[in-house]
């Protein structure tokens, strides 16, 4: 089970927690949930919460991303990417697993 980042989105991510104010270690939480137009929603997080009998941890570009067991079914081989530019900023699921995405790629079909 793989879930990868990109280097922008690991720097992005750095920027973002760097820029909490929070005492202890922080994770990015990638995950899904039912909804969205397709089916499934990709859900992304900071959380400062891991635990190994649920989660899997990846380390990335100085990033910890942790999965829950269950959302790793439907993200294996997931690439998430940021993306920056004058119309659009935000981050990007590029999901081998997703039969069907919506427009907005914030949701699939698996």
């Amino acid at each position: 089970m793989t879930v990868k980042l990109t280097k922008a989105a690991a720097d992005e991510t750095k920027s973002y927690i760097e820029q909490q104010d929070s005492d202890g270690r922080q994770y990015l939480r990638v995950g899904v949930k039912g909804g969205g137009c397709s089916g499934f929603e990709y859900n992304i997080t900071i959380s400062q919460t891991y635990d190994e009998e649920k989660d899997t941890i990846f380390h990335q570009y100085g990033v910890d991303v942790i999965v829950d067991r269950k959302s790793a079914l439907y993200l294996d081989g997931t690439v998430i990417d940021y993306y920056n530019d004058l119309s659009q900023r935000g981050f990007t699921f590029t999901n081998p697993n997703a039969v069907k995405s919506c427009g907005c790629g914030s949701s699939f079909q698996a």
